[in-house]
């Protein structure tokens, strides 16, 4: 889900700048795009207490690695939308 609000934002940049509309711009109000993003961050919290939750007791190393791949995509998910101000 992290992979797809990235893939989202990058969507918008190439089409933003195929169309000349500029790279990513922040509008007044906020478009689809906007709640697709927050949608697919905010969905994967409840996936993730549910796997750390089942898994973390019976496989704690595989879990934890697991665990900081995902933080680590939604890290860089996340970090876009913080430097471009989205």
């Amino acid at each position: 889900m992290s992979l797809m609000a990235l893939a989202l934002l990058a969507g918008a940049y190439i089409y933003g700048r195929a169309t000349g509309q500029g790279a990513l711009v922040c509008e007044p109000d906020e478009g689809a795009l906007v709640h697709l993003w927050q949608v697919l961050m905010a969905g994967q919290l409840p996936v993730l207490a549910y796997f750390a939750i089942k898994r973390l007791p019976r496989a704690p190393k595989q879990t934890l690695r697991v665990l900081a791949l995902q933080a680590g995509a939604m890290l860089a998910a996340m970090v876009p939308v913080y430097f471009l101000n989205l």
